[in-house]
């Protein structure tokens, strides 16, 4: 199996403070990846780095063998990777149906098209409409994004995430703010989008990320120290005594 992403001795600083200290991973093809650790171990900084929204000191971000980093957002995008956010990030007075329309469009070739009207795209009109099915907003199709929910927001979210057919989908925490419940139902639909995708995730319910990990990345100080199986990264001490040792206390007391 061939490898969709990969970190080499990744650096980020910013003036003499360092962020991310050789950072390495690989995912491969089609692996569905969780990123964990604790608070300011710098996994948005990674995610930044990754998607072109920062640039990294030092080290080489590949994506299918093709250094990205250095790459602008939009750039890197095109090469077939798309990201979603922690704070959802839509277009508020566009209906759900428009704003998959509006991610669909430079990947069937439309680019900044002004001459065509949305309505008379029917190959976008299609992808659209697959898309608001995939993730179980046919019924809000025509509702404005800012009348959703905050659960269908986030499910919104990741539609506008793969409408671009990105082969390599990244999702920041898209369970935070979520009932049990709500994190239930969109860890359905993210196991349900990303079929036959390269998924990275970065996410803090445990029940999340043990239910749809192939691999998990553990993060600390800017470090991977750990990247294996589920079952081995539960058992794993250097991990128990940076991270999951804690979460399960908490867990305990909340």
């Amino acid at each position: 199996m061939s490898i969709a992403l990969e970190l080499d001795d990744v650096h980020k600083s910013f003036g003499e403070t360092k962020i991310i200290r050789g950072a390495n991973l690989a995912v491969r093809s089609g692996e569905r990846v969780a990123i964990i650790g604790p608070n300011g171990a710098g996994k948005s900084t990674m995610f930044h780095l990754i998607s072109g929204r920062l640039h990294p000191t030092s080290g080489q971000i590949r994506l299918r063998g093709e250094a990205i980093g250095g790459l602008r957002p939009h750039e890197v995008y095109r090469r077939g990777l798309a990201r979603s956010f922690q704070i959802t990030n839509v277009f508020q007075k566009l209906t759900t149906f428009q704003n998959l329309q509006c991610a669909a469009l430079w990947s069937l070739g439309y680019r900044y098209s002004l001459w065509h009207r949305l309505i008379g795209l029917k190959d976008v009109r299609e992808r659209a409409e697959q898309v608001l099915e995939q993730i179980g907003l046919t019924a809000r199709r025509d509702t404005e994004a800012n009348l959703l929910s905050y659960a269908e927001l986030r499910a919104l979210e990741i539609g506008i995430t793969i409408s671009g057919g990105a082969e390599v989908i990244m999702l920041d925490e898209p369970t935070a703010g979520m009932s049990r419940h709500e994190s239930d139902a969109a860890l359905a639909l993210i196991r349900k989008v990303s079929v036959g995708k390269t998924l990275l995730v970065v996410e803090h319910d445990m029940g999340v990320v043990f239910g749809l990990a192939d691999k998990i990345g553990v993060l600390v100080y800017g470090q991977m120290i750990a990247f294996d199986t589920p079952e081995n990264i539960r058992g794993n001490p250097k991990v128990q005594e940076a991270y999951l040792g804690a979460v399960e206390a908490q867990e305990r007391t909340a």
